[in-house]
């Protein structure tokens, strides 16, 4: 299961137990469930949990949502400390998959990390990410989320994925693991791509391919400003709105939502990372919202009233 569907399952989830939820959000979780057969997958353990737990407060039932089911007492050993402290949308937006907790390295939401590495290489883990580092064997392994790797040496590090392997030398590669599959961007140099099959294919400088089950797609350009994350910047060009509130989200805890109708107002400029309530709050301004908090973690948007 991934991470972001355990995420979004959570929080339809959590909009159905508030009261809140409404026609149109109700046959929009259906539409979701209905998307993908994962998500119903899903969607059906999340209803098992729910009702496995149904004596328990939600925060402590939605903290093991994408965890193996040991017995209850397991679960409450686990839960108990940190739901009593925090937001139910808080522990919700952070469901990560146990091997994620074992990793060696971890972002939470919104964290970001550089960490140097070997022979002057360098590694930079994105919002909510994990990976495991094998200094040995020059091998890191994307276990979700999104990394950057810097390799300016002759000595190759190989960079292990859900979808296959990359193999860097004299290189920066940025990969985000999603899904159903990878999203591999060449930065500098030329990286050697691995693909489940054993099919290997050269991504040149400048371009970005997807890795699936299947091989590696067909490659093309990319824009730079996908990678603006590094320097905690991120930045749109005449971009949907709605498409950048998609990617806001990954950066913040809790529920972000806003109304269909803003989905295609138009955004450009370029926004810290390290602030999320101001970028929402800079959108309010020029675009015209409200920007409405039940909470830091649950947080809508609409049109303002005339």
């Amino acid at each position: 299961m991934s991470r972001e569907v355990a995420r979004a399952a959570a929080q339809w989830l959590a909009l159905l137990e508030s009261g809140a939820a409404t026609e149109r959000d109700h046959a929009a979780l259906q539409h979701w469930r209905d998307s993908h057969p994962q998500h119903e997958h899903t969607w059906q353990k999340a209803q098992s949990l729910r009702r496995r737990f149904s004596d328990l407060p939600q925060a402590l039932a939605m903290a093991s949502l994408d965890r193996p089911q040991p017995g209850r007492r397991a679960v409450l050993k686990r839960a108990l400390g940190v739901a009593a402290l925090l937001p139910a949308a808080w522990l919700i937006s952070r469901q990560l998959p146990v091997d994620t907790w074992r990793a060696d390295l971890h972002t939470a939401t919104g964290e970001r990390k550089r960490l140097p590495l070997a022979d002057g290489a360098s590694l930079q883990l994105n919002t909510a990410t994990a990976a495991d580092v094998d200094v040995a064997q020059r091998r890191i392994r994307l276990v979700d989320g999104e990394l950057a790797l810097n390799v300016p040496g002759m000595a190759p590090m190989t960079l292990q994925t859900r979808y296959g392997e990359l193999l860097v030398s004299q290189a920066e590669v940025c990969v985000r693991q999603l899904a159903a599959g990878c999203r591999v961007s060449v930065l500098k140099g030329a990286v050697q791509v691995r693909d489940l099959n054993g099919k290997s294919t050269t991504l040149q400088a400048g371009r970005q391919a997807p890795l699936k089950a299947s091989g590696l797609g067909s490659s093309a350009p990319f824009d730079v400003l996908q990678l603006g994350w590094r320097d905690g910047v991120l930045s749109a060009q005449n971009q949907t709105l709605g498409d950048f509130l998609r990617e806001l989200e990954r950066y913040r805890p809790g529920v972000l939502r806003w109304e269909p109708g803003l989905e295609t107002l138009r955004v450009t400029g370029s926004f810290r990372l390290d602030d999320t309530d101001r970028i929402l709050s800079l959108l309010a301004s020029t675009l015209g919202l409200e920007v409405q908090a039940r909470t830091r973690y649950w947080v809508s948007l609409r049109k303002k009233l005339a």
